[in-house]
C-alpha cells in the first residue's frame, strides 16, 4: 500500500488526484476542490452513482461564511462548540462553491475535522478537500488503516500518513475503536431550526445543549 508524505499528498491533490487520508472519524478519500472542480472522480473511485453530495473538510469556522450563504446564527454556535469535531453542517452554498459540488437544493456540507493530519493537508492544499469515506460503495467504512481496501488505495495517489501518526506504514497507523467506526453527525442548517440528517459520532442530545 503506497504511503505519501505531506508534500507528496499535496502535490497529488494539486494535480487533481485523489488521496486517502485519516480523519477523526473514519478514513476518507478526497480531492482538492480547487484542482478537481467536480466530484465525478470520487464517484467512479467508489463505484457509486453520482448525485449524492460530497462534504468538504475545512480548516476553521470562518469557512462557514466563505462557503455558506445566509448561515443561521445557531450554525455558528454549533461550529464554535463542536469544531474541530465530528459534526458536518449543511448550509446553503455560496457562489464560491462550484455547482458540481452543491446538492440539487444548492447546499454544501462543511466540517472541520479534529485531526492534525487532515488539517495539515487542508492547509497545505490551501483549499477545502471534498472527502467521502474511503470504502467502495456498500462496503463498511473504517478507522483502521490496516482494514482499508488495498484496491481502493491503489486507485488513488496513495495513503497520506504523517510520521507523527506512529510510522509511515498503514498498519502502524491502525487506531480502531471498540465498536463500529462512526462517521460524523450531519445537521441540516438551512431552516429556522437544525434537523438531523444522519446521527453519527455526536448524538442529538449532546448537540442541542449548545443551542439552549
Amino acid at each position: 500500500m503506497k504511503t505519501l508524505t505531506l508534500e507528496e499528498a499535496c502535490a497529488a491533490l494539486a494535480a487533481g488526484e485523489a488521496v486517502v487520508l485519516p480523519t477523526d472519524t473514519v478514513f476518507g478519500v478526497g480531492v482538492s476542490v480547487a484542482a478537481a472542480r467536480v466530484p465525478d472522480g470520487l464517484y467512479r473511485l467508489k463505484h457509486r452513482d453520482g448525485g449524492k453530495p460530497v462534504a468538504w473538510l475545512v480548516d476553521g469556522p470562518a469557512s462557514l461564511d466563505r462557503y455558506g450563504a445566509a448561515v443561521p446564527a445557531y450554525a455558528r454556535r454549533l461550529a464554535r462548540a463542536f469544531w474541530p469535531g465530528a459534526l458536518t453542517l449543511v448550509v446553503r452554498a455560496a457562489d464560491a462553491v462550484p455547482r458540481a459540488f452543491q446538492s440539487e437544493a444548492g447546499t454544501i456540507g462543511l466540517r472541520m475535522p479534529d485531526s492534525a493530519d487532515a488539517l495539515a493537508l487542508i492547509r497545505a492544499a490551501e483549499c477545502p478537500l471534498a472527502v467521502t469515506s474511503a470504502n467502495f460503495s456498500g462496503a463498511p467504512a473504517t478507522d483502521d488503516a490496516s482494514a482499508l481496501d488495498p484496491a481502493l488505495v491503489a486507485a488513488t495517489a496513495g495513503l497520506y500518513l504523517s510520521p507523527d501518526a506512529g510510522g509511515t506504514s498503514a498498519a502502524s497507523h491502525a487506531s480502531p475503536t471498540d465498536g463500529p467506526a462512526l462517521p460524523s453527525t450531519v445537521l441540516d442548517c438551512t431552516e429556522e431550526h437544525p434537523r438531523v440528517l444522519r446521527e453519527g459520532a455526536l448524538s442529538w442530545d449532546v448537540l442541542k445543549g449548545a443551542l439552549s
